[in-house]
């Protein structure tokens, strides 16, 4: 049944994803470095990207729940371009001088991805998962830093939706990946979106000073 290969992904799933959520909480026990500001670039940049990946996919997705699924998740990402900017605009970060990275390869291998199960898996199902688990670590730097507002942009209005994208994918993911094949790609998705991404965030770890920064 797809509702059991759902479960299973997410166990698979959560298994891969608890190395980089590990890596963001042992930032926080010792000193977590990093500076705020530059760390809410990289979550500026990550909320444009994810918003233009969403865009990009919705015309050459057929089915049309989840070309709104798209729809949805480039408008909320776009909303959280615009609630994190304000907070570093508040910080006396000059945002309108701002301008987007290029794709790092993680994006780029999801704008690679053509089928519609792939798409959900990546997008929908794995980056938004990521992205909770990872800002729940940035939260809990930035309240030890007593950044409390940037703490409730998030607990208020960017979490439930990257909580709310995860459960609409599963849902998805449960209705299209009804084959063997289907479910062989979804799972391979899922298993080459945190290898990339475990790799890019190593990286940018050590061009940070800290691996607990946020996702998108």
């Amino acid at each position: 049944m797809s509702s059991a290969f759902v479960a299973d992904l997410e166990s698979l799933k959560s298994e891969r994803l608890s190395g980089i959520l590990a890596a963001g909480r042992l930032s926080l026990d010792g000193d977590a470095g990093g500076d705020p500001s530059a760390l809410l670039q990289v979550a500026l940049a990550n909320e444009i990207g994810v918003s233009e990946l969403a865009a990009v996919w919705m015309p050459t997705t057929a089915e049309v729940d989840v070309k709104i699924a798209f729809a949805r998740q480039a408008g909320d990402e776009a909303n959280h371009f615009n609630l994190v900017g304000a907070r570093l605009s508040a910080l006396g970060i000059d945002v309108a001088a701002w301008t987007p990275p290029p794709d790092n390869p993680l994006f780029a291998y999801m704008k690679s991805l053509t089928t519609t199960v792939e798409r959900i898996a990546a997008g929908l199902v794995t980056l938004e998962s990521l992205a909770y688990g990872v800002n729940e670590n940035f939260m809990a730097l930035c309240a030890a830093r007593g950044d409390h507002e940037t703490v409730r942009i998030y607990r208020e209005y960017i979490q439930p939706d990257e909580r709310a994208h995860q459960q609409l994918g599963q849902a998805l993911l449960a209705k299209y990946a009804t084959t063997e094949a289907e479910q062989a790609a979804a799972r391979d998705t899922v298993l080459r979106v945190l290898e990339i991404a475990a790799a890019a965030r190593a990286k940018a770890a050590s061009r940070l000073g800290t691996a607990c920064f946020p996702g998108c």
